[in-house]
């Protein structure tokens, strides 16, 4: 749980704020310093794709190891790049949780130390707040809203009713959209990371694999997509079994067809039920045309305002902890510099406090 120590803050003297921020979660060391919750100063992102691909996935004490090889760089690099001096910043910001328990200790230690450093309050924020707040980098979010978080770890619908306001009405029940994707994309034979391969040849296809939808109750908000990747698996070993030749194009856009139909469908109901003004899309996923292009359009259709942040937005960031940790500082909601890592930070209980 986060600790939180109430302090004042600078906006009622109108001056602007300066947040440095870490996100250091999985495989991706970032960091960033954002003004105002909105304007983006610096955005340093190092990958570890080329890593990691050897291994077909991440593999948490390698992802640790190279956080630590180059976060000390990225520090200092981020607030050359923002042209902001130690002393003008107004906190420093950092990924407490979800994520790898190791990856996230690297960010952690980092931002305490730069926070002890420069004498600048300590704001902890959640991941899965970030890849929301991601969207305020570029528009202006109007509440209540609803957000479709598609992420390799989570899938979730989101009501807010006011900023910093976290209230989950549905999440997965066992795989995450990016877990499925990436399992599919192993099983048709496509490298490590496999969802931009599943996208791409699901849109280039024209023969489809029909497979089932997971609706769950008629009522529920909830996602399942164990299931789905189960008929995936059974589609190939039927194929193989017959001595043909897997039609990789036709499953990946049978599957991408039933995964965007889900999402889509429980995320206008949800817009409707709760009267929402917006829908935001948020997460690694967010970067998935084939869901970009389908949520738009039935957006369009339905009259309903859509969000969806730059690709460079989609993945992790830093910038959008800084977005996210500006909720927080604007009512004073510091973090003790004892807070410890918390791979299971849940987001409902980030929400500000006031």
């Amino acid at each position: 749980m986060t600790q939180v120590e109430k302090a004042g803050t600078g906006t009622a003297s109108g001056e602007p704020c300066y947040i440095l921020a870490v996100e250091t979660s999985c495989d991706e060391t970032a960091v960033s310093v954002v003004k105002n919750g909105t304007e983006v100063l610096s955005n340093l992102i190092s990958s570890q794709i080329e890593t990691h691909k050897a291994f077909g996935g991440v593999v948490p004490e390698v992802a640790s190891r190279k956080h630590v090889e180059s976060i000390t760089y990225m520090l200092d690099e981020a607030m050359q790049a923002s042209g902001i001096t130690p002393r003008e910043l107004s906190a420093v910001a950092v990924t407490q949780g979800p994520g790898l328990v190791g990856a996230l200790l690297v960010g952690i230690v980092a931002a305490k130390s730069a926070a002890m450093a420069f004498g600048k309050p300590l704001i902890g924020t959640h991941h899965i707040a970030g890849h929301i707040y991601a969207n305020q980098l570029e528009h202006d979010i109007v509440y209540p809203c609803i957000a479709l978080v598609v992420s390799g770890g989570h899938t979730e619908l989101v009501l807010m009713e006011s900023e910093g306001q976290f209230q989950l009405i549905g999440r997965t029940r066992d795989d995450a959209v990016g877990e499925a994707y990436d399992k599919v994309a192993r099983a048709i034979g496509f490298p490590y990371p496999g969802g931009p391969h599943v996208d791409r040849v699901a849109h280039e296809s024209e023969e489809v694999v029909t497979l089932p939808r997971a609706w769950l109750e008629p009522d529920s908000y909830d996602f399942s997509f164990s299931g789905l990747k189960s008929a995936v698996l059974n589609v190939i070993n039927q194929t193989k079994m017959r001595g043909e030749t897997v039609q990789a194009g036709a499953i990946a856009r049978g599957f991408q067809e039933s995964v965007v139909e889900v999402l889509v469908e429980k995320a206008i109901r949800a817009m409707r039920e709760y009267r929402a003004k917006q829908l935001l899309l948020c997460g690694g996923v967010a970067a998935n045309q084939g869901l970009r292009t389908a949520l738009r359009e039935r957006c369009e259709r339905e009259g309903i305002e859509l969000l969806v942040p730059s690709m460079k937005y989609c993945t992790d960031n830093a910038a959008m902890i800084g977005a996210a940790a500006y909720a927080k500082w604007k009512r004073g909601e510091f973090t003790s510099l004892d807070m410890k890592a918390d791979p299971g930070l849940y987001l409902e209980e980030w929400s500000v406090q006031s």
